[in-house]
């Protein structure tokens, strides 16, 4: 009887370690629009997902898809400490304000090097937004102002666009949550050029 309940716990012990295994290479799809289906066959892992690459034209291409909707777009990087920090709180946030109209996006400033900490980072967080990497090579003396004038490549920087698609205001640098609501707020309530949130 002890050997069989030997050998049992020993099948028992390799079978969970085969789930293991399977569960830590299992299809962890990552969470980049709203749109994608849960069910459908072409998810993809979080080591083959890499996010779409965007420079100041392709930038400025996907803020008019948001036009007419209030925006907060976040840049951040898995070097940057507190965009690592902030981050969580984004996706929260989204989630929170997306039933009264919402809109978010992020943009990734890791390079080539640093794609497999992006990956784990986003799978881990599973951001209910789409993100875009910034295209590697570009010109950042041209990407950050023509992003934001008042931007100097600081990280984090999150901007709010009003309805109207114009910068409502920004944040450089890790801000508290109340702060990151009362720019929501504002935007959601404003269809022009509301004041800003610094």
């Amino acid at each position: 009887m002890k050997s069989n309940a030997l050998i049992s716990r020993k099948s028992w012990i390799r079978l969970m370690a085969g789930m293991v295994l399977a569960l830590a290479t299992a299809n962890t799809p990552l969470a980049q629009t709203s749109s994608a289906k849960a069910g459908s066959s072409a998810h993809k892992t979080a080591t083959s997902v890499d996010l779409p690459l965007i420079d100041l034209t392709g930038y400025d291409q996907v803020l008019a898809k948001y036009h007419g909707k209030p925006l907060l777009v976040t840049f951040w990087a898995t070097w940057c400490e507190p965009c690592r920090d902030e981050f969580p709180m984004i996706v929260d946030l989204a989630k929170q304000y997306a039933p009264q109209g919402l809109a978010v996006f992020g943009v990734s400033l890791d390079n080539d090097a640093e794609i497999h900490l992006m990956r784990r980072f986003l799978a881990k967080y599973q951001p209910g937004f789409p993100n875009y990497r910034q295209k590697p090579g570009i010109d950042v003396d041209s990407f950050y102002p023509g992003v934001n004038p008042a931007w100097s490549g600081t990280m984090p920087e999150t901007i709010f666009y009003g309805r109207d698609g114009r910068i409502a205001g920004h944040f450089v640098g890790e801000q508290p949550r109340a702060a990151f609501e009362q720019g929501i707020r504002v935007i959601l309530a404003t269809s022009g050029s509301p004041t800003a949130p610094q």
